[in-house]
């Protein structure tokens, strides 16, 4: 019994450290696979903003394609940038010691971000950029301190020129009845496309892409997971009785 409950808490202990291990605070989300719309969406945003520097080079086009429901012939006229081909790694032509120089280090591979850091950080990280003149690219973010990248998103979510409410609650005042904290950006030192409800939504898009990219088979793995569910409990039925069968004349 003693080394059961020691090889339980060897097992479990990775994910607690885990679970301890995050001291930013972030705005927590769920991602949905299924939803192949947002999926779509996030495919062609990580495209047209991430991939000129990011690549998913552990996935392929194709395989994207075929979950995404995206014909081949449309994602290769409007998502595929290089020259590859749809059977080919999703990489990036950027040299990574040029990279090096430009930023600090070369920016990484994106295919299991998710499965590193978690879609909440990612989805916080992508929303929390502000600006800081005493950074060399002119920008921070409250949940990677110091950050080498640049702020590629200022387009469409607009610069902030404060820290971003990041991972805090919108508090009512009893008295006056003002909203605090309500608004990710109190105030903008650049305006972008977006408003920041779509912007929001947006980022859970790009989000719930890369939670795809570290978990393709995610909805096919729980789908089976069901079916394995179903057996185990009518295999245990025929078990049961057939243990009560053997040891009904020992007793």
């Amino acid at each position: 019994m003693r080394k059961l409950i020691f090889g339980l808490f060897i097992a479990v202990l990775p994910a607690l450290g885990l679970a301890a291990g995050g001291t930013v605070p972030l705005d927590h989300i769920e991602t949905d696979h299924s939803d192949k719309a947002s999926l779509q969406r996030g495919a062609a945003l990580f495209t047209n903003y991430c991939m000129g520097c990011h690549s998913l080079e552990y996935a392929r086009y194709k395989r994207v394609a075929e979950d995404l429901e995206i014909p081949e012939d449309l994602y290769k006229e409007n998502l595929i940038f290089t020259g590859a081909k749809i059977g080919e790694l999703m990489k990036n032509a950027m040299n990574k010691e040029m990279a090096a120089g430009w930023f600090g280090a070369p920016p990484p591979d994106l295919t299991l971000e998710s499965r590193l850091r978690g879609e909440s950080w990612i989805y916080s990280y992508l929303r929390g950029f502000y600006q800081d003149d005493t950074r060399p690219l002119g920008v921070n973010n409250v949940v990677f301190p110091n950050v080498g990248m640049p702020h590629v998103l200022v387009d469409l979510q607009g610069l902030c020129a404060v820290e971003p409410n990041i991972g805090v609650k919108a508090t009512v005042e009893p008295l006056s009845g003002n909203v605090k904290n309500g608004e990710l950006c109190p105030q903008y030192a650049l305006e972008g496309s977006m408003t920041e409800a779509e912007f929001d939504q947006a980022m859970y898009d790009l989000t719930n892409f890369l939670s795809y990219m570290g978990d393709p088979v995610k909805e096919e793995r729980e789908r089976l997971g069901i079916f394995v569910l179903i057996f185990v409990a009518i295999f245990f039925i025929f078990a049961y009785l057939l243990n009560r069968e053997y040891w009904k004349d020992v007793h």
